[in-house]
C-alpha cells in the first residue's frame, strides 16, 4: 500500500492548483483522477462551449493566460489544452483513470487509506477537489414522457445533430439552459424552453465587460461570511450569459421574439402533455431586475469614484408573454421529439466516509476548506471562501491558502513526532 503525506483527490484546475502549491512546499503527493486532464472540460461540455468569464480571468497559480486574446473567451477545446499546458508547466504527480472508491480511516488519529480502481493508499492528508457537479439531476416526472421521446441531460449534449428530427424542450434556463437553447436556435432547431428562476447579467455596460467592473469593485473577492445567506449562495444557479461570438448577452424574451416557445417552470407531464407553472413572467422580470441591479452598482462605482465612462444605456424589454404562454404544450402535437434536463447537479460524497463534515444535504461543511476531521480538506466548490472561489480567477487563491496551512500542519506533525520519540 503506497503511502504519501498528502493525496489530492481531482485532476481539475482546483486539484492541479493544489498540487503546484504541494510542488513549490516541496511536499510529495499523487494526485487521483478518474479520467485525463482536462477531461472534465472536453467530454462534459457541448462542442460549442465556451467560458463566460473573459480570457484575463484564467489565472491558476504559477500561469496567467499567455494568448494573444484576454478579452475573449476560450472554447472548449482551447480551455483543455490550457489546462494541459499548466499541467505540462509543472508536472504533477498525477494517477489518472484511477476511480476512488473510498476515503476513511481506521483510527482517529491514523492515517487516511484511499481505495481505488488502481491500488489502495494510505495518506497523513487528503484534499477533494472533485468539485460540485457529480450526478446529474434529472426530475421524477421525466418517466412521464413516452418511450419515444429522446431525453439527455446537459451534461451529455454535444450539438443539435445528435437529437432526433423534430422540436426540443429545454428544461432550466441556468446557464447550461440558455446556452443550449441558443445553440439550438442558431442551428434553425424549434425549441421550447422552461423558464426558471436564475438571474441574468449584463455582457457589457458603460465601455468595459461587466466582469471587469465586478473584479474592478471587488465582487470576486467577497467572502463567503459577508453574504446575508450563506448558504443560498452556495446553492444558487449561476447568471446567464454568454461568451459565444465575442460575448453578448443572452434575453430569452429576444429569444421569443425570434421564434422560440417560453414556457414557466415545468410541473407534470403525462398522457401527452406538459403542463407548466404560471411564472414565466415572474421568472424574467426577477431575471432582468438582477441585470438592472448589477447596472446601478456599476453606476454607482463610477459615480463615487468619478471614473471617465461612456454614458448609462438601459434595457428595454422587447417582449412580453401572453396567454399562450400560460398553455400546456402537447408534445405529440408540437412535434416535440427531445427534453435536455439543464436542471444541474446533485452531489456525491458518500464515498467520503466522514458523516460529521456534511450537513443534512449531504454538502461539505468547512472553514476555507478545513473540515472538522484532522487532515480532511475541500477545494475548488463554489463560495468555498469566496465568490470568485472554483473558478480560474479565485481557485489559485484558495488553493494557496490549503497547501500553506498543509505545509505547516506537517511541520507541527513532525516536530510533535520529534519531541515524542525524544
Amino acid at each position: 500500500m503506497k503511502h504519501y503525506p498528502v493525496i489530492i483527490v481531482g485532476g481539475g484546475q482546483a486539484g492541479l492548483s493544489a498540487s503546484y502549491g504541494l510542488t513549490q512546499q516541496k511536499i510529495k503527493h499523487l494526485i487521483l483522477d478518474r479520467g485525463d486532464i482536462g477531461d472534465s472540460w472536453g467530454k462534459r461540455r457541448w462542442d460549442s462551449f465556451c467560458l463566460v468569464t473573459p480570457n484575463w480571468q484564467c489565472r491558476l497559480p504559477g500561469f496567467d493566460y499567455d494568448g494573444n486574446d484576454p478579452k475573449g473567451f476560450m472554447l472548449k477545446d482551447e480551455i483543455v489544452d490550457y489546462v494541459k499546458r499548466y499541467a505540462a508547466s509543472f508536472n504533477p504527480p498525477f494517477e489518472g483513470n484511477a476511480e476512488v472508491y473510498k476515503v476513511y480511516r481506521k483510527s482517529k488519529e491514523g492515517d487516511f487509506y484511499i481505495e481505488t480502481s488502481v491500488g489502495n493508499y494510505t495518506a497523513q492528508k487528503v484534499i477533494i477537489a472533485t468539485g460540485a457537479y457529480h450526478i446529474p439531476n434529472v426530475l421524477p416526472m421525466s418517466k412521464g414522457f413516452g418511450n419515444d421521446i429522446l431525453q439527455i441531460h446537459s451534461a451529455d449534449y454535444k450539438n443539435p445533430e445528435q437529437l432526433n428530427k423534430g422540436a426540443t424542450l429545454v428544461i432550466g434556463s441556468g446557464q447550461s439552459g440558455a446556452q443550449i437553447t441558443e445553440d439550438l436556435h442558431i442551428a434553425g432547431k424549434k425549441v421550447f424552453l422552461s423558464v426558471g428562476t436564475a438571474p441574468r447579467a449584463p455582457r457589457t455596460y458603460r465601455g468595459k465587460d461587466a466582469v471587469e467592473w465586478l473584479e474592478d469593485m471587488g465582487y470576486y473577492d467577497q467572502p463567503i461570511e459577508s453574504h446575508p445567506d450563506p448558504e443560498e449562495a452556495r446553492h444558487k444557479t449561476n447568471h446567464y450569459l454568454t461568451g459565444r461570438d465575442g460575448g453578448r448577452d443572452i434575453d430569452l424574451r429576444k429569444l421569443a421574439y425570434e421564434g422560440v416557445e417560453l414556457r414557466g417552470q415545468i410541473s407534470s407531464v403525462g398522457k401527452g402533455m406538459v403542463h407548466f407553472s404560471n411564472d414565466l413572467k415572474e421568472n424574467l422580470d426577477s431575471a432582468d431586475a438582477t441585470y438592472n441591479r448589477i447596472q446601478n452598482n456599476i453606476d454607482k462605482y463610477i459615480t463615487t469614484n468619478n471614473i471617465d465612462a461612456p454614458e448609462t444605456t438601459r434595457y428595454i424589454a422587447n417582449w412580453h408573454p401572453n396567454k399562450k404562454n400560460e398553455l400546456p404544450v402537447n408534445y405529440a402535437k408540437e412535434r416535440i421529439t427531445n427534453v435536455i434536463w439543464c436542471t444541474g447537479f446533485k452531489v456525491d460524497f458518500k464515498w467520503v466516509e466522514f458523516p460529521h463534515v456534511f450537513d443534512h444535504k449531504g454538502y461539505p461543511t468547512y472553514n476555507r476548506g478545513i473540515t472538522k476531521e484532522k487532515g480532511l480538506f475541500f477545494l475548488g466548490l463554489p463560495w468555498l471562501h469566496t465568490w470568485g472561489s472554483g473558478r480560474f480567477s479565485h481557485v489559485g487563491k484558495d488553493a494557496t491558502y490549503l497547501t500553506d496551512y498543509i505545509a505547516n500542519s506537517l511541520e507541527e506533525e513532525t516536530v510533535e513526532t520529534c519531541l515524542n520519540r525524544k
